[in-house]
């Protein structure tokens, strides 16, 4: 005899291949759109060099995207992100640059700033974790507490000015950002490898399903016997993750870190995740809809580079003005 359903019972999820495709439809198409245009505006806009340029801008935001999706996924929200990158990338400078008197290859020295990067960005993830789910307190208060404080060690560090990473370290860690492979850079290829790993995680696992149940109904997913905390402090911790990743491979593109080193990158993930089609209230979304949701909006800023439409300092307004139209129509959205 059947189970007879009560309302405890979560819903099943979508099927792995359904999630994939539905939600990235409008993004991909408004991509398509974008890129037609930005062709007929400037012809060096549809080159080669200009679109592996434009991925690999879009790499740092995109993976970011990728960790801060399973998060708004979940019904939160991080603000720290941008300041998080900015305090692990002086961090690793100043690591780097302490070991190297040491008398260490400067490989092995970027090997070491490689794993901090990701570990430091695995803690921060966590101690965000534990403070919205053990200390009870709303993600928007924390993230947006931790968002200053990143940013103020960044600058006491600092001194207000900038870290710069040695000389022989920022030749050895240059490939990391300037290399390619197949052609494709190195950045490229490692959101490539991100994205896909995140798309995996979400529609293949007992953890992505137990993502979505939280985010559209918590309570539900508490009495269907969900460690709902347990959940969210392994969603900001692999968020922290994503944001270490994409700092070790944003260090050797200046070698440097200031107090203005991943400015506004929270509005940016945010952006993508949003316009890839993600609820803003949680339970729905896909990692193929950030993950394009990131290249339209790189595409969007090196379309207003090439052509100047509009001034490229208006490149946050424009941002700022998406997320708002695409917040409203979700909320017209049944």
């Amino acid at each position: 005899m059947p189970q007879e359903r009560t309302d405890a019972t979560p819903a099943p999820p979508p099927a792995a291949g359904r999630a994939w495709r539905l939600p990235t439809l409008g993004p991909l198409l408004g991509l398509v759109l974008l890129c037609i245009a930005g062709t007929l505006l400037n012809r060096e806009f549809a080159t080669v060099d200009n679109a592996m340029n434009v991925l690999t801008r879009t790499a740092f935001i995109g993976i970011i995207a990728v960790g801060m999706c399973f998060v708004i996924i979940s019904g939160g929200i991080d603000l720290s992100v941008g300041s998080m990158a900015a305090l692990i990338a002086g961090v690793v400078i100043l690591l780097m640059n302490r070991i190297a008197p040491l008398g260490w290859p400067p490989v092995a020295v970027v090997m070491v700033g490689m794993a901090a990067a990701v570990l430091l960005g695995a803690l921060f993830g966590l101690a965000h974790g534990l403070l919205i789910t053990r200390g009870r307190i709303e993600p928007f208060i924390v993230t947006l507490g931790t968002l200053g404080i990143f940013r103020a060690y960044l600058t006491y560090f600092a001194d207000g000015g900038a870290l710069a990473l040695d000389n022989a370290l920022a030749d050895a860690y240059g490939p990391v950002y300037y290399g390619s492979l197949l052609g494709v850079p190195i950045p490229v290829w490692i959101f490539a490898l991100v994205a896909f790993a995140g798309a995996l995680l979400l529609n293949r696992t007992a953890y992505g399903r137990y993502v979505q149940a939280i985010g559209s109904n918590e309570q539900v997913a508490r009495y269907a016997a969900v460690d709902v905390d347990r959940i969210k402090v392994l969603t900001y911790t692999l968020l922290g993750v994503c944001v270490g990743i994409a700092t070790l491979l944003y260090v050797p593109r200046l070698g440097s870190a200031s107090p203005t080193t991943g400015l506004l990158w929270e509005l940016e993930a945010i952006a993508a995740v949003i316009v890839g089609g993600t609820a803003l209230r949680g339970g729905a979304g896909s990692i193929g809809g950030t993950v394009i949701g990131a290249i339209l909006l790189s595409v969007i800023s090196n379309i207003l580079n090439l052509t100047s439409i509009i001034s490229v300092y208006l490149n946050a307004a424009v941002q700022g003005f998406v997320i708002i139209a695409v917040a409203f129509m979700q909320r017209r959205r049944p």
